[in-house]
């Protein structure tokens, strides 16, 4: 039986992945479901249940060490190992550098995406190493690409990057995969939570959404990753595209991700 951690599994891709492992191994995986929302947990848990999955439901804030901790524990002491780590917790956020006076929120945010990564690794990584398991990052299209306004979530993508793509090179000999996935604009809610330029919550999405790619897609695509031990997975022709592009035509990539953007929130 596999054991799989997801962070951030209440709803979102996080939930879709833990689905779509359900329904494809049955009684074959046990899924140990991580967020802070325990009764949304509840929900995801028992749908996969339902396709035979064993669960295990961690109430867990990954921008607190001692939780992560606690999470990697409560999952050894169920099922007495560990084959993958989904780090997919992650908040997103836009605001334009100028108008944010209070930076107390640009911390707040890397906590969450890129120490809650770190913190949940470490503590799975001894585990990981005695079943030569899996570690999944999911970054973001803006861990490839710097994009307007997203100063502070891009931070923290580029540096889950650098993160794993290190680590990636360091467990190599261990026969430790690292997955890294990158996102572009998918069919979610995540952007709607982030934070403002105030810190509070953005309540619409500065994306346009027309051509979000839909969560289920999203989800398959890194699971398929994991399962193929991939180096990465890059989701879109226009992410793929970009990636090249910014190394030869770097002004150009600058406006696709300006174009990316809803008039009303281009920096002027």
């Amino acid at each position: 039986m596999k054991v799989i951690i997801i962070t951030g599994s209440s709803d979102g891709i996080g939930a879709e992945m833990a689905r779509q492992l359900a329904r494809s191994h049955g009684g074959g995986v046990a899924l140990v479901l991580a967020a802070r929302n325990a009764a949304a947990l509840e929900q995801v848990a028992a749908d996969c249940a339902a396709a035979g999955a064993q669960t295990l439901v961690a109430s867990t804030d990954v921008s607190v060490q001692a939780q992560c901790t606690a999470l990697v524990a409560a999952c050894v002491a169920r099922f007495g190992r560990v084959d993958a780590l989904i780090n997919n917790a992650g908040r997103s956020a836009h605001a334009l550098f100028e108008e944010v006076d209070n930076l107390a929120w640009y911390e707040e945010l890397m906590k969450i995406n890129l120490w809650g990564s770190v913190w949940c690794t470490h503590a799975a990584l001894p585990y990981l190493k005695q079943s030569r398991g899996s570690i999944v990052a999911v970054s973001s299209l803006a861990g490839l690409v710097g994009v307007p306004g997203r100063t502070a979530y891009g931070a923290s993508k580029f540096a889950m990057s650098g993160f794993f793509e290190a680590l990636r090179a360091e467990l190599k000999a261990a026969g430790v995969s690292v997955t890294i996935a990158y996102p572009g604009v998918v069919a979610t809610q995540i952007r709607y939570r982030g934070y403002n330029a105030a810190g509070g919550a953005l309540g619409s999405s500065s994306l346009k959404e027309d051509k979000a790619m839909p969560v289920e897609e999203c989800a398959r695509l890194i699971v398929d990753g994991m399962q193929a031990r991939r180096r990465e997975v890059v989701m879109s022709a226009k992410g793929k595209l970009g990636r090249w592009m910014k190394l030869i035509a770097p002004g150009l990539v600058e406006r696709m991700a300006l174009a990316a953007l809803k008039d009303d929130v281009k920096p002027h």
